[in-house]
């Protein structure tokens, strides 16, 4: 045990070399200042000692771990187990002398666990493997949990609280994530890919986990990131890229022990890791002549291998798979369909409890730009629809929360709606590939509540939450690398967090969770004026999505960006390739035709009442007309403007609203760390620079094609 808190407190990396991101030292003041009684056993709870103590060593705290002594030690935070042994004390204060600090910690927490037992007992679940209460009684506040995991969470949700969780006295508020499985999928390369790097889509350097063809060796670096990830929700971690090449297929066998590190690092914070694996592996790893799911020498090699790992890492979180999708190897080749190549893997995994994650993203990447009746937002749906029913519990489909790939503005992807027979999770994108690559202001958490609480079924029904919580969960593409501050822009840190905290509670408020990190990013000790500070970054960043989508596509339109890293304006880039065709603009109008009526049917693949509401170019959201509609530029919006008008207008007001962001973010200079302010104002310079570009190439693009003037007569060039 002592070897474990040491080995936690020694992991901790120099915070002149890296960014301590919502985690500064300044955010454990409250808890670090206090005395504190630690109950319960396991590897989580050794955990929790360690941050307790690391917290009371630097704050002037104490610390005890289950105190056998009568007279209990002086304490006003207890962090317990509800099986273990409770404090000696009476269930209520008895008539006398005043009580002790250690009395009185008893007294709370036997309070604490009464009315526990009335809310479980009205609600009819217990905490279950995470949850915890927080209460407050007699001056002593009381973290409980029913599992280690739970009382690792509960002591975060005290950083969050900081002396809120010491204020006065309150009966127990009870936490419980709606999402069972919390997962980030790192992009990573094991070797350095010629074309995308050490990260594939990555854009905050090199790999945390990875470096030219070896593990990085970072220790401190891995188990940093794991108490990031444990303090906003996080749970699972998928180590390599969904893209498995040479090497990353090696993880899986021989490079094994590597995958076994990782493990070991991430475990302490209630993170279980997860390894993209390629669908080809016993052919490339086995040496058999075919990987075909229905090969009983397949399945005979898949399940040798997932018991190898499962002996290594008993806590393995299961494979990811890529398949059928931009070359990557799958059941298609052996006339084999989704559901035969995901259960063959789910039935390897079924022993241990692992999970496979299928992910849905497939389409025909080799489209004849000349065929108007090809749409690849069709693909998802055409593909697993009509297999739903036939994949095994242990087989979670994850499907993009848009029928296309993270595009500034997508409708929701009519797959979670359409399987009620499979476990779905939701995917998102942290990392920005399409929304500025954090070279960018783009604060995502208003985007993503939007889709998760948006009801495929009416007002009435279901949620994309709900859907997710009953499956498998939610999912999102890491934004991190081995850039000081993490993200490499330092409010792009920001989407991390919320994507956590969102997971956690899908209810949250987008700027409820920014006050969050704003408040634990930047410490007390370091802002001048914290009001100023505040409200200054909602401004900046609350609004940053929409401000993103106007100086970008336009009303629901995708993919004019420059092919290949997808960076800066190409309003053409995409039209005429392979990959598909995305706005159809000529000198009449603009937008892709997917109505049932007229176009390519993708309207109907939406339940009553979206199939619709998104048919009717009357009914359709604004937002999302072109991506439903070809349209005159002359059609007139819901707004009142016409769509040529709006195209002019919220790209003159994008770049604006950026010009603002600049100037609000130089009022800062006083009060943050002076290399923060220095990244971000460079980043702001970049996409200041970047938004004048898209405007002048869009509106451009625009006037030439329609030929029609702006009404305000600026220039269009």
């Amino acid at each position: 045990m002592r070897r474990h808190r040491d080995q936690v407190r020694m992991s901790t990396p120099d915070p002149t070399d890296v960014h301590p991101a919502w985690l500064p030292d300044e955010a454990w003041r409250a808890i670090g200042v206090r005395r504190i009684l630690v109950r319960g056993e396991g590897t989580l709870v050794d955990t929790v000692q360690a941050e307790v103590e690391r917290a009371t060593h630097r704050y002037g705290g104490a610390v005890w771990r289950n105190p056998t002594d009568a007279d209990l030690p002086p304490a006003d935070l207890v962090l317990a187990l509800t099986g273990a042994p409770p404090p000696d004390s009476p269930p209520a204060p008895e008539p006398g002398p005043p009580q002790t600090s250690g009395t009185l910690a008893g007294t709370a927490v036997a309070a604490a666990k009464a009315q526990l037992d009335i809310a479980t007992a009205q609600v009819g679940e217990s905490l279950g493997a995470e949850g915890f209460v927080v209460a407050r009684h007699a001056g002593v506040t009381v973290v409980l949990a029913d599992a280690p995991a739970g009382l690792l969470y509960g002591l975060f949700e005290l950083v969050r609280l900081g002396a809120a969780g010491f204020g006065p006295t309150h009966p127990v508020r009870v936490h419980r994530p709606a999402m069972a499985r919390r997962m980030l999928d790192h992009w990573d390369n094991v070797d350095v890919h010629p074309v995308m790097g050490q990260v594939e889509r990555g854009y905050a350097g090199g790999s945390i986990f990875w470096r030219d063809g070896r593990p990085r060796g970072d220790r401190a670096r891995v188990t940093a990131y794991a108490r990031l990830l444990a303090a906003c929700g996080i749970n699972a971690v998928s180590v390599n890229n969904v893209n498995v090449h040479a090497t990353e297929a090696r993880l899986l066998t021989e490079r094994l022990d590597d995958v076994a590190e990782l493990a070991d690092l991430l475990r302490p914070y209630a993170i279980r890791v997860h390894l993209a694996v390629t669908f080809a592996a016993p052919v490339v790893l086995g040496g058999l002549p075919t990987a075909d799911p229905l090969d009983p020498a397949v399945r005979d090699w898949w399940a040798e291998t997932t018991a190898r790992v499962y002996a290594r890492i008993p806590d393995f979180g299961g494979y990811l798979v890529k398949a059928d999708s931009e070359g990557q190897p799958g059941p298609f080749s052996y006339g084999r369909d989704h559901a035969d190549g995901a259960n063959l893997l789910a039935e390897a995994l079924a022993p241990y409890g692992g999970v496979v994650h299928w992910r849905a993203f497939v389409y025909n990447h080799r489209q004849d730009w000349r065929d108007r009746s090809t749409d690849r937002a069709r693909a998802a749906y055409d593909h697993f629809a009509p297999l739903d029913g036939r994949f095994r519990d242990n087989v979670i489909v994850q499907v993009k929360h848009g029928p296309m790939d993270f595009q500034t503005r997508e409708p929701v992807s009519p797959v979670i709606a359409a399987m009620p027979g499979t476990r779905l999770a939701v995917e998102f994108q942290v990392t920005q590939e399409y929304t500025g690559q954090q070279r960018h202001v783009c604060y995502l958490a208003p985007w993503w509540s939007e889709i998760l609480r948006f009801a495929p079924w009416g007002d009435d029904g279901r949620t994309v939450a709900d859907v997710a919580a009953d499956g498998g969960g939610l999912v999102a593409v890491s934004n991190v690398g081995d850039d000081r501050f993490w993200t490499g822009h330092p409010l792009a840190q920001a989407n991390l967090y919320a994507f956590g905290r969102l997971c956690w509670n899908p209810r949250l408020g987008p700027q409820a969770v920014l006050d969050e990190w704003i408040d634990l990013t930047f410490a007390p000790d370091t802002r001048v004026d914290p009001d100023l500070l505040r409200r200054t970054l909602h401004e900046i960043m609350d609004d940053s999505w929409r401000t993103y989508e106007r100086y970008t596509a336009p009303l629901g339109v995708g993919f004019m960006v420059r092919p290949g890293h997808h960076y800066g304006p190409d309003v053409d880039g995409y039209e005429y390739t392979p990959w598909g065709t995305y706005h159809f603009a000529d000198r009449d109008g603009v937008g892709v035709d997917r109505t049932r009526a007229t176009g390519t049917g993708f309207t109907g693949q939406y339940p009553p009442p979206f199939a619709e509401r998104y048919e009717s170019v009357e009914t359709c959201p604004d937002e999302l007309l072109l991506f439903f509609h070809h349209v005159p530029y002359g059609h007139l919006l819901h707004s009142g403007s016409t769509v040529i008008q709006h195209i002019y207008d919220t790209h003159f007001e994008g770049v604006r609203e950026v010009e603002a962001m600049c100037r609000r973010w130089e009022w800062l200079a006083r009060l943050v760390d002076p290399a923060v302010h220095a990244r971000v104002t460079e980043r702001l310079a970049e996409q200041l620079r970047c938004a004048r570009e898209w405007r002048d190439q869009v509106n451009a693009y625009f006037h030439r094609k329609s030929g029609i003037p702006d009404a305000h007569g600026r220039m269009l060039h």
